[in-house]
């Protein structure tokens, strides 16, 4: 049997992001994200106006940990913009007269994990990031979410609880780069000819299980394999949606944490 690990330098869909363009590149991861400059002008400012109550590193007020973005009702940019400025009743937490800039900058402290050298992902809204997942983005006709959908491609029931902001977002701008090595596509060519491309789910010394092309669950043993090769490319292109677009999507994986 001849085992084949072949690491492709860089897809054509990957090249198309990265060949040439740094700038075209650069300026297109930032508008997905909030300037460095936000970060550190939003660090300023919680530590003169939000610290006394929600403390050094967010976690002061019982049920939020601002930090590791955990909130009572906060899931999107917006939202986190509109509890600063108009307050929530029946607390401590009184209404700011931050202007746009200042409000940017408070969000992309929080969203940097209180870093100010940090990158703050720009988070949108989820319900609409879902349906841009569905029909825009036509995520769907590969990923499945909580028992919907297909198995050609990794479940995303649970991403947003094991998944970043920052690596959600370039799994969606450059997925050449995001691609973890349990998602690598491969192919295998059984002794009677059968050619299986598939996503692997599990891989010993002896067998490999993987999700082939047609969404069919196959358990493979090595021995009964000619070729078996392993890319690091990645299956889909960088996105082609809009920065808005992107921030909604991301806001909406985040909201996957499985089925409460």
């Amino acid at each position: 049997m001849r085992l084949l690990l072949r690491s492709a330098a860089c897809g054509a869909f990957a090249c198309a992001l990265l060949q040439g363009a740094p700038d075209e590149a650069s300026a297109q991861l930032a508008d997905h994200q909030y300037t460095s400059a936000a970060v550190e002008a939003g660090s300023r400012l919680y530590v003169s106006e939000c610290a006394l109550c929600h403390g050094p590193q967010g976690d002061r007020v019982d049920g939020v940990d601002l930090r590791r973005g955990q909130f009572r009702a906060v899931q999107s940019d917006d939202d986190l913009r509109r509890i600063i400025t108009v307050g929530v009743d029946d607390s401590r937490m009184p209404a700011f007269d931050f202007s746009a800039a200042e409000l940017d900058a408070v969000v992309a402290y929080i969203r940097a994990g209180f870093d100010p050298e940090g990158v703050a992902v720009r988070i949108g809204d989820p319900a609409r990031g879902a349906e841009v997942f569905n029909e825009a983005g036509d995520c769907s006709s590969c990923h499945r979410v909580n028992g919907v959908g297909p198995r050609t491609a990794p479940d995303l029931s649970d991403i947003g609880a094991i998944r970043t902001p920052a690596s959600l977002q370039r799994s969606l701008l450059d997925p050449y780069t995001a691609l973890l090595p349990i998602n690598r596509p491969v192919m295998a060519l059984t002794r009677e000819g059968e050619m299986i491309r598939g996503r692997r789910l599990n891989e010993d010394t002896y067998s490999v299980q993987l999700i082939d092309s047609n969404g069919r669950l196959r358990s493979l043993v090595k021995e009964d394999l000619v070729d078996f090769e392993i890319s690091r490319t990645p299956t889909h292109e960088p996105t082609s949606l809009s920065g808005d677009q992107v921030a909604d999507v991301v806001g909406y994986l985040l909201s996957l944490r499985g089925i409460q």
